[in-house]
């Protein structure tokens, strides 16, 4: 028997699935403490330690003595950590979380004794097209795979094609995945025939020369005692990943070819209903991934004083760990999925907080009766934000010129008005601050002590003085100043600022022998250009209209949309709800399912007629079957049919179209009391399509109405979007990952809801295998209030025309109250950097060393030209580990810079030196 078969001992530690992770890491102590001793006692153990460095960080916080053993045997070769942080989802993250995960992994194995040089995915659930680009360009040669590999692949390695051309030789794990090796040493008797017929079954995949890699372990796994004799008995050699995988060159020459995603079903399940179940963590993982790449980062790199960097580092730690297969997938027990969700949320914590610190240092400059307005897109922005403003004056800029607005809400100014003992109501006052706002003024008359309040102000309260007035003082009032909340159409520089305030009482009403010099705020229409981009809206309970698009609301309170080019659609918005005996992993109807489309009632509202917003509440009452109906102590046999038994649901979609924007956006909220069911808005397409696009992980994925199967899971074509989805004359926008369907060619169904109420069932109608323990995840029902935010959009010609309003609909203006004195004058305007070109995207700006890093990914099946202008002299390329590479040519403040189709592009940009 020759050495053909190389062993490679490893473990797949799931860090939190069927048990949450501190459980989980109680096992992982002990199993890398026998890992440590087994290695130090037998010179010839090597050991793969998941290509995670999160199981290296795990056991370190427990066992930090031993990192000198750990650091001795990574750098021996013969413990292969890293490149990972944590082994992610692929799909239910941004790019550049997998970026940052990449550069996390990479960096604290370097500190070790160095990462294992291979894109090690051995679990994820498919794996996203731009992955050979982002390995490739983080300096990894090699990637190792075996979910979603299609039927094509006949061969145990490929080359792995990103959109943009980059080939990447990717080891596949055929006949078994991660565990194809771990029957082989169970035990030293029948050794040698299960060598044998090993042998057999890889050189169908692997050809007749070159060794045999055998993936000895599965999950949470420890290493068995007397694997080298047994290695050696059968003429093999032990060695890690890197060191079977490292005999490659990495050259793709003659290897077959696979292109873009891998979300095949045909080698092993990919397990897709994880992209739709437990949608409010993928809703809240967009949000906190948002606030950290889009304002956080970007505004503290141009705008902030000492770089936050601690706190973005946190912050990133927690989405990174979040990010894991069995993390923000949502299919581990409500422990774990509580603590996922935990996690996220100081994530966005974290991020907010370094956001409100620096907007908070511009708003400085902000008169105190002023709002500044940010801009996180890289592109000059017209559009609308919501203010708070004192009085009833209209809005100016910084150079005075008026600012169109819409009234939408006015606060109570009568906060208090009661009989009270006038110490009681000195009880409440701190300072200046009473009832959330500062005492500006004070009086007492008839008995009746009142109190005028603000949100700012600059008065000296002395409680003292008052003290001495309230003799025969029953009654306490306090009144607020007269504030109302606005819409307004403002203009902001790109990635910079400007501000508005209530116009000066001379400037709107001018002396005494003048008329008012600004238009009433009652006919903020005329303010608006007669250009088609900011022509007003004008809405009713029946149609909004804004110049780009119509809208029409049916009696069934389904929506048509008719475009500016004419591209109508029609019946949008419809809400199907039917049945879902599946799991967390799997979506499953009942056999004899019954879909719920048609309200029993509908009613419509007016809540804003325009000119800048226009909005009408539909209110939708379906009756939903309660359950699914499983059998009485028999989860392992799903129900037939839904049980009769119904709850009455308001599904209440708020439709709102503001001006300048060619879509129209939606939020759809209801009450979830129901179990085992899916509910999916549908959107019927303007043409039929074959095809469907998505945007996800710096890349557009082109999708057809199939899915391929083979393994035995039934491959239904629902597929994950990022930030929007098109087909057929149609665009969703989406705030966050969301599942859709392309239903027959004919309609775009969107996954609001899907609840289930087992981890993994034993019998899933459409996947024989189990995915995992049978246990009970009733929070995996999603009861309680559910909200979703999208926008439609009909578009003619080519889905590139989605990207850019994809990019505004996800990153609203921010408004932030003015902190500085109320005699400031106004600051002028000012921009941050402006990047543009045809589907050119920024995904990140941070800082690195004291220079601005920015990356860049072109949207874009063509040649392309980021063009970026900014205050800086030189740039430069790097890799996504933040390396330098070559200089870039920088004329006062522009860079030009070529793109190829889908590349993605770091700079480094920085002043003179």
């Amino acid at each position: 028997m020759s050495t053909e078969i190389v062993v490679v001992p490893h473990t797949h530690w799931d860090r939190e699935w069927y048990e949450p992770f501190q459980r989980f890491r109680l096992r992982l102590v002990a199993l890398l403490d026998e890992v440590l001793d087994t290695m130090e006692r037998e010179p010839a153990y090597h050991f793969t330690l998941d290509g995670q460095l999160a199981c290296v960080d795990d056991y370190l916080e427990v066992r930090p003595e031993n990192r000198d053993r750990v650091a001795a045997l990574v750098e021996s070769g013969r413990l292969a950590v890293g490149p990972w942080q944590i082994l992610l989802d692929e799909f239910l993250c941004s790019g550049e979380n997998i970026v940052r995960n990449l550069e996390l992994g990479m960096a604290r194995a370097d500190k070790l004794g160095g990462a294992m040089p291979v894109g090690y995915l051995p679990d994820m659930f498919g794996h996203a097209a731009q992955m050979p680009q982002i390995l490739r360009r983080a300096g990894l040669l090699h990637a190792c795979v075996y979910r979603g590999v299609p039927s094509s692949v006949t061969t145990d390695a490929f080359a792995w094609v990103a959109p943009d051309g980059t080939a990447l030789r990717t080891q596949y794990l055929p006949a078994g995945g991660y565990g194809n090796g771990a029957h082989l040493f169970h035990d030293s008797a029948g050794l040698k025939e299960r060598a044998d017929a090993f042998t057999r079954t890889m050189r169908e995949w692997h050809g007749p020369e070159g060794s045999l890699l055998a993936m000895y372990g599965t999950d949470h796994s420890a290493p068995v005692r007397g694997l080298p004799e047994m290695v050696a008995e059968i003429g093999a050699r032990m060695d890690t990943l890197s060191g079977y995988i490292g005999a490659y060159s990495g050259e793709v020459d003659g290897l077959p070819e696979v292109r873009g995603e891998l979300r095949s079903h045909a080698r092993a399940n990919i397990l897709p209903g994880v992209i739709s179940v437990r949608a409010h963590v993928k809703q809240a993982m967009g949000r906190a991934e948002r606030m950290v790449e889009r304002y956080a980062e970007p505004l503290a790199t141009l705008w902030g004083d000492e770089w936050p960097g601690r706190f973005l580092d946190m912050a990133w730690w927690r989405l990174v760990d979040a990010s894991g297969h069995d993390s923000v997938t949502g299919c581990g027990v409500d422990d774990t999925a509580q603590q996922v969700a935990a996690r996220i949320a100081e994530a966005e914590h974290l991020g907010q907080a370094v956001r409100d610190m620096v907007t908070a240092r511009l708003a400085g400059a902000v008169p105190s009766d002023g709002v500044l307005v940010v801009n996180p897109t890289p592109a000059p922005r017209r559009g609308v934000v919501v203010v708070e403003v004192a009085g009833h004056h209209p809005l100016v800029d910084a150079s005075g010129a008026p600012v169109p607005i819409q009234p939408l809400e006015y606060a109570a100014t009568l906060l208090l008005d009661d009989e009270m003992d006038p110490a009681t109501a000195l009880s409440f006052v701190h300072g200046t601050e009473l009832y959330g706002q500062h005492i500006t003024s004070w009086s007492v008359e008839d008995g009746t002590l009142t109190f005028t309040v603000a949100h700012e102000t600059q008065v000296v309260f002395d409680v003292d003085d008052l003290r001495g007035q309230l003799d025969g003082v029953t009654r306490v009032r306090i009144v607020a100043e007269p504030r109302r909340t606005v819409a307004a159409l403002v203009e902001v520089p790109p990635l910079g600022h400007t501000s508005v305030r209530p116009a000066p009482h001379e400037q709107v009403y001018g002396p005494p022998e003048r008329e008012t010099s600004l238009p009433s705020e009652h006919d903020p229409s005329c303010w608006l250009s007669s250009d088609s981009a900011t022509l007003p809206v004008r809405g009713d309970e029946e149609v909004l209209d804004n110049g780009l698009l119509r809208v029409t609301i049916a009696r069934d309170g389904t929506l048509t949309l008719v475009g500016q080019d004419g591209t109508t659609v029609t019946g949008a918005g419809r809400i199907v709800d039917g049945g879902d005996v599946g799991d967390t992993y799997n979506y499953a109807p009942p056999p004899a399912d019954l879909i719920v489309d048609e309200p029993v009632s509908v009613e419509t509202e007016l809540i804003a007629s325009g000119p800048l917003v226009a909005m009408v509440d539909v209110r939708r009452t379906y009756r939903w079957p309660a359950a699914g109906g499983d059998i009485e102590g028999a989860p392992e046999l799903p129900a037939i049919a839904r049980t009769p038994t119904t709850e009455n649901v308001v599904v209440t979609t708020r439709v709102e179209l503001r001006a300048g924007e060619p879509f129209v956006r939606l939020d759809v909220e209801f009450d979830n009391r129901c179990a085992d069911h899916r509910v999916r808005l549908h959107v019927p397409l303007p043409d039929g399509a074959t095809q469907s696009y998505a945007e996800g992980q710096f890349a557009v994925t082109t999708r057809g109405l199939t899915s391929e199967g083979g393994c035995g899971e039934t491959p239904l074509p629902t597929f994950p979007a990022s930030s929007w989805v098109a087909a057929g004359g149609v665009a969703a926008l989406l705030e966050h990952v969301t599942e859709y369907e392309v239903v027959d060619g004919a309609e775009l169904a969107l996954t609001l809801l899907r609840s289930v109420g087992y981890l993994s069932r034993n019998r899933n109608p459409l996947r024989p295998e189990p995915a995992g323990p049978q246990l009970p995840t009733p929070a995996a029902q999603s009861r309680g209030v559910r909200k979703v935010s999208l926008a439609l959009m009909p578009y003619q010609e080519s889905w590139e025309e989605v990207v850019p309003h994809a990019e505004a609909f996800r990153h609203d203006l921010l408004a932030v109250p003015g902190q500085g004195a109320q005699d400031l004058p106004m600051p002028a305007p000012a921009a941050g950097l402006s990047v543009t070109g045809n589907g050119v995207t920024m995904t990140s700006l941070r800082d690195r060393d004291g220079r601005h890093e920015l990356r860049v990914v072109a949207l874009t099946p063509g040649d392309t030209e980021a063009v970026v202008e900014g205050a800086f002299t030189r740039a430069r390329h790097a890799d996504l580990r933040g390396r330098p590479g070559a200089e870039l040519p920088v004329t006062d403040g522009t860079l030009r810079l070529p793109m190829k189709p889908w590349e993605i592009a770091t700079i480094q940009l920085t002043g003179s030196e």
